[in-house]
């Protein structure tokens, strides 16, 4: 079968759903990378309206690892200008190894982004001809504007400051390339800048949603970020609530952006911004934002606590609990008829509330629990031990309803033992009981959390409670999984009473105070606890010596 023939056979099958579109979108980026050249104008034309059309169904996974597949075998411009204004974690893909003629590089130049001009303007393989293009069109039109001190005293370490490509497919790998080579850049070009932390700065991106113009704070450490994606793992770059209006072209109005660099700007920022047009077509251009540190009120675990706090929250559990117990009080009586027949309704209703009130009792004596262990800070592990192995099992039996009623299997599985731990049994059934229910209250119908307790050796410091992220919290950054306001949907002000984030600081707290911590992975929860197997198998060497 010829290439035209494949062509028209793909394009007569409109893809129905979307693995149909991926399957399209390779046979398409395959045959014009081998046999562009070789295809009529008509068949060209078609081939790249289909492309584009299929774009938006295609996963960038995918696109990825299509340009990986093609880049350096392709000689073919119009598909390297397709794929070079894809998302910049595709197009870097195509643009860093992409071998093409210097005149289909110059046909090129004008239809590409700041950004893939800055990719291809850090290559030290490319025709003498595209370097003097890239120059002509001046600093401003690629994302790294070269100081001319730096340019003219010495070229060469530029060169050795272009990091080693970071990993295919990682969603900032434009952002690291350009903001270490500008840091570098503007770290020789500027002098030393106060270690006073930043209050504000002013930035513009372009229609991309890339940061193209920074004035307050070192280029390197915004540059290149992207407001059009939301940025996971800890990595810098901006939250769901920026790339979702970016998406509409919106108004963003405090949205978070976390920063790497010096204490001069690394940390958490707020920014808002407004989207501009072009005044004579009407063409979206771009946002521009103002970005400021974040008020004392929007960061309530980022301030010290007062010297009694500790008090103001027994004070406050002592408030809370006399009228709770009123109402569960006279509601048990209703329930009862302890004081005459009530009716069926009337009673399941009074049922309700006692149930009710007694998981209000339940996150009370956590509030105290977690005030109590946050004001005796952390301590020697406690003398008494307990088999968390036991306290495990038990947990998984009394969590049976609530895992029936959110349709989630729970699978722990045993490795090594024994699984006797220094710690306090009310504390270990506190512990695991909260950090399983928060996973369980998170995770998806049908979900399966999967964990290990572990213990690789008798003689190990610390035993292991590993559980496997649920996928709604999969890529959520440490700092949000701990924000009492962070839920998976994104709506903070709908967050549950007894937040992902409380559970998670009281199961660290109570751990802490046991001589152990909680460990937030990027795969996993690890509840770490002094282990006891080694003083449990001396005294039993001993008992059975004498």
């Amino acid at each position: 079968m010829t290439a035209d023939s494949m062509i028209a056979t793909i394009l007569r099958q409109a893809p129905a759903d979307r693995r149909a579109s991926i399957t399209a979108w390779r046979q398409l980026t395959d045959i014009l990378a081998q046999r562009g050249n070789q295809l009529a104008d008509d068949d060209i034309r078609r081939s790249l309206h289909a492309l584009a059309v299929l774009r938006p169904r295609v996963p960038e996974s995918v696109r990825r690892d299509c340009a990986r597949a093609v880049a350096r075998h392709g000689r073919f411009a119009p598909l390297v200008a397709l794929y070079a204004n894809d998302v910049p974690a595709v197009s870097a893909i195509m643009l860093r190894d992409a071998r093409l003629a210097e005149a289909d590089w110059l046909a090129l130049l004008p239809a590409t982004s700041a950004m893939a001009r800055s990719v291809l303007a850090g290559r030290s393989d490319l025709p003498h001809g595209v370097y003097r293009a890239l120059a002509s069109l001046g600093s401003a039109s690629v994302a790294l504007p070269q100081p001319e001190a730096a340019a003219q005293e010495e070229p060469a370490p530029v060169a050795e400051a272009t990091p080693e490509p970071v990993s295919e497919g990682h969603p900032s790998q434009i952002s690291e390339l350009v903001r270490r080579i500008d840091k570098y850049q503007s770290t020789r070009a500027q002098p030393a800048q106060s270690r006073v932390p930043r209050a504000a700065f002013l930035f513009e991106t372009g229609p991309d949603g890339v940061v193209h113009w920074v004035e307050g704070v070192t280029r390197g450490a915004v540059i290149g970020l992207s407001i059009a994606e939301a940025a996971y793992g800890g990595e810098p770059g901006t939250d769901g609530v920026a790339a979702g209006a970016f998406r509409q072209r919106a108004e963003i109005i405090n949205a978070r952006m976390l920063l790497e660099g010096t204490p001069v700007e690394a940390g958490e920022w707020r920014f808002s911004a407004l989207p501009w047009f072009d005044p004579a077509t009407g063409q979206f251009r771009g946002y521009r934002a103002s970005a400021r540190r974040p008020h004392r009120n929007e960061m309530p675990y980022g301030r010290p606590a007062a010297e009694d706090s500790g008090d103001s929250i027994r004070q406050l559990i002592h408030e809370l609990r006399s009228p709770l117990n009123a109402i569960s009080g006279f509601a048990q009586i209703i329930s009862g008829q302890m004081f005459g027949p009530v009716s069926h309704g009337y009673r399941g209703m009074a049922e309700t509330i006692v149930a009710d009130a007694a998981s209000v009792q339940s996150i009370i004596d956590d509030l105290e629990t977690a005030a109590r262990s946050g004001s005796a800070g952390t301590g020697a592990p406690p003398e008494e031990v307990v088999d968390i192995g036991v306290v495990v099992t038990q947990v998984e039996s009394e969590l049976a309803a609530l895992l029936a009623d959110q349709r989630v299997d729970l699978s722990i599985s045993r490795v090594g033992g024994p699984f006797l731990g220094h710690a306090g049994d009310a504390d270990v059934r506190r512990m695991v009981g909260r950090l399983l229910t928060a996973l369980v209250d998170v995770s998806e119908p049908g979900a399966i959390l999967v964990g290990q307790l572990v213990t690789e050796s008798r003689h190990d410091d610390m035993l292991q409670l590993r559980v496997v992220r649920p996928a709604t919290i999969r890529f959520a950054t440490a700092a949000d999984l701990l924000d009492p306001g962070f839920s998976p949907e994104g709506e903070a002000p709908g967050a549950a009473v007894l937040s992902l984030g409380f559970s998670l600081r009281l199961v660290d707290s109570l751990a802490r105070g046991s001589g152990g911590r909680l460990d937030i992975g990027h795969n996993a929860l690890t509840l770490h606890l002094p282990s006891a197997n080694s003083k449990a198998e001396v005294e039993l060497e001993a008992q059975q010596g004498e």
